[in-house]
C-alpha cells in the first residue's frame, strides 16, 4: 500500500472511530477540545435527532392518509392548535439550552441542574391549562378552526389526545435541550430514536388493528404518537435523574425560585415569537399562492416540504452552533465561541451549497417523484431551483441566529426575523406576484430575497459582537 493510501485510510478509520463516538456519547469538555472535533461530536447526533423528526412526520401522515380525507384534515387543522404547544415548547427549549449551556461552561453543573428543574416546573404549569382547554373543549377547538360537522364527529378524540397530553410533547423537546446545552447531543438524539421508533411502530397496529388489537382509527395514530413520545420522555427522566446524564436533577431543584423563572420567561418569550412568526409568514405565502391554481399550490407545497427535510442537517450545525456557543461564553472564551459559529457556518455553507448544485440540475426529477402533473412539475421545479440559489446566503444566516439563541440572546433572531418574513418576504411577495404579475415565481423570489437580507443582517449584527456581554 502506497503512503497516500495509508494516510487515506487512517483518516477515513478516524473519522469513522468519531463518528461512533459522537453517536454512542460521552463525557466532554467542549470548551477544550479542537473546535474542528467539538462540532462533529455535538453535529453527528443533532442531525440524526432532526431527521428523525423529519421521518416521523413522513411517516405519521403516510398511515392517517390510508384513513380518510377527512382524518388529514383532522391532523391538519390540530397540528394549527399545536403551533401554540410547539411555539412554548421551542421558546423554552431555547432559554433551557442557553441557560443550561452557561452555567456547564462555567463549571457549575448544580447552577444547571436548578435551571433545568426550574424550565421543567414552567413547562408543567403552562401545559396544566392547555390540557384542561383540549380535554373539555375539542369539539369546540375543531369547530371553531373550521372543521366540518362531520370531521368534528370523527376527528374530536384525535385533538382532545393531543391536547390533552401535551405535557408529553413540552418534555420531550425540553429534557432534550437540557442535554443539548450540557453538550450531551447523542442522549437527545436516542430519545427521539425510542420516540418515533415506536411510534412509527405502533401507527398501523393501532389505526388499523392487529391480532387482537382493535382498529382505533385516527384516535390510534393519537395513542401510538402518546405512547411514543411518552416511552422517550420516561427514557429521559431516568437519564436525568440516575442514568449518565451529565445534568442530575434533584428533588431540592423543583421548588420555585422566582429570579430563574422569570429569567427563563424572558428568553423564552423571544424564541416563542421566533418561531410564530416564521409559521404565521408561510401561512401568508401559501395563501397568496393559493390564488394561482391547484397545481401552482400542490407544486409550491411538495418543494417546501423537499427543502424543509433536505435542510434538516443544517438545523444539526445550528444547534451544535448554539452549544458551543453557550458553553464557551459561559467558560470566558468568546472568541471561541465566535470561531465555533464561524466553522460552523463554513460547514454549513458546504453542504447546502452541494444541496444547490443538485437542485439545480436535478429538480424536476425530484417533484417528479411526488407528482406527474405538468403544473406540478413546473412550479415545484421553479421552487426548488431559484430557493436553493439563496443557500449559500441561507447557511449562514441560520447558524448566526442560533448563536444568538445560544447565548441567550433571543431578542435580536425575533426583530431579524419579523423584519425579514413580515416587512420584507410577505409585502415582496403579493407586489411581485399580484402587481407585478410574476404570478407564482412572485412568492418563490420573494422568499429568496427575503432569506438573503436576513441573512446578512445576522451576519452584520454577529459581527458587532454585542451578543458576547448577554447575560442568562
Amino acid at each position: 500500500m502506497t503512503i497516500k493510501g495509508a494516510n487515506l485510510k487512517g483518516r477515513l478509520s478516524a473519522i469513522l472511530k468519531l463518528t461512533l463516538q459522537a453517536i454512542k456519547g460521552s463525557e466532554e469538555d467542549y470548551t477544550k477540545l479542537s473546535i474542528n472535533k467539538a462540532i462533529f461530536l455535538l453535529a453527528v447526533p443533532m442531525v440524526v435527532e432532526m431527521l428523525m423528526e423529519g421521518l416521523f412526520a413522513i411517516a405519521d401522515i403516510f398511515f392517517v392518509a390510508g384513513i380518510s380525507e377527512e382524518a388529514v384534515a383532522t391532523v391538519g387543522l390540530t397540528e394549527s392548535v399545536m403551533t401554540l404547544v410547539y411555539s412554548i415548547g421551542i421558546g423554552l427549549s431555547m432559554a433551557t439550552t442557553a441557560m443550561v449551556a452557561r452555567r456547564i461552561g462555567e463549571k457549575k453543573p448544580g447552577e444547571a441542574s436548578l435551571a433545568a428543574s426550574q424550565s421543567i416546573l414552567l413547562a408543567a404549569g403552562l401545559s396544566f391549562f392547555i390540557a384542561i382547554a383540549g380535554i373539555f373543549n375539542a369539539r369546540e377547538i375543531l369547530e371553531l378552526m373550521g372543521g366540518s360537522p362531520e370531521l368534528v364527529a370523527s376527528g374530536y378524540r384525535y385533538t382532545a389526545w393531543m391536547l390533552g397530553t401535551n405535557l408529553i410533547i413540552m418534555l420531550l423537546f425540553l429534557l432534550n435541550a437540557i442535554f443539548r446545552g450540557a453538550g450531551d447531543a447523542s442522549l437527545a438524539m436516542r430519545s427521539l430514536i425510542v420516540a418515533n421508533g415506536l411510534n412509527i411502530i405502533l401507527d398501523p397496529i393501532l389505526i388499523y388493528g392487529l391480532g387482537p388489537v382493535p382498529a382505533m382509527g385516527l384516535e390510534g395514530a393519537a395513542i401510538a404518537t402518546v405512547i411514543g413520545r411518552g416511552t422517550a420522555v420516561l427514557y429521559q427522566s431516568w437519564s436525568l435523574l440516575a442514568g449518565s446524564a451529565i445534568v442530575r436533577l434533584l428533588a431540592k431543584n423543583f421548588v420555585p425560585v422566582g429570579a430563574i423563572l422569570w429569567r427563563l420567561v424572558k428568553i423564552s418569550a423571544g424564541g416563542m415569537g421566533q418561531f410564530i412568526i416564521g409559521s404565521a409568514s408561510w401561512v401568508f405565502l401559501i395563501k397568496i399562492m393559493s390564488d394561482f391554481g391547484t397545481d401552482a399550490l400542490a407544486g409550491y407545497t411538495i418543494a417546501i416540504r423537499v427543502i424543509i427535510f433536505s435542510i434538516l442537517p443544517s438545523w444539526g450545525l445550528a444547534n451544535a452552533a448554539a452549544t458551543l456557543t453557550g458553553q464557551n461564553l459561559g467558560a470566558g472564551h468568546p472568541e471561541r465561541a465566535e470561531a465555533s459559529v464561524w466553522k460552523c457556518a463554513l460547514y454549513n455553507m458546504i453542504f447546502l451549497g452541494g444541496l444547490s448544485v443538485f437542485f439545480a440540475f436535478a429538480a424536476d426529477e425530484v417533484i417528479m417523484l411526488f407528482s406527474n402533473e405538468p403544473g406540478v412539475i413546473a412550479v415545484g421545479a421553479d421552487t426548488l431551483r431559484y430557493v436553493s440559489l439563496g443557500y449559500v446566503f441561507f447557511a449562514y444566516g441560520m447558524v448566526m441566529l442560533q448563536a444568538f439563541n445560544g447565548a441567550g440572546d433571543t431578542l435580536t433572531p425575533t426583530l431579524i426575523n419579523l423584519m425579514g418574513y413580515w416587512l420584507i418576504q410577505i409585502p415582496l411577495a403579493w407586489i411581485l406576484a399580484k402587481h407585478l404579475d410574476w404570478q407564482s415565481n412572485g412568492v418563490i423570489w420573494a422568499i429568496v430575497i427575503a432569506e438573503v437580507i436576513l441573512a446578512v443582517t445576522s451576519i452584520f449584527i454577529f459581527r458587532t459582537g454585542r451578543w458576547k456581554n448577554k447575560q442568562v
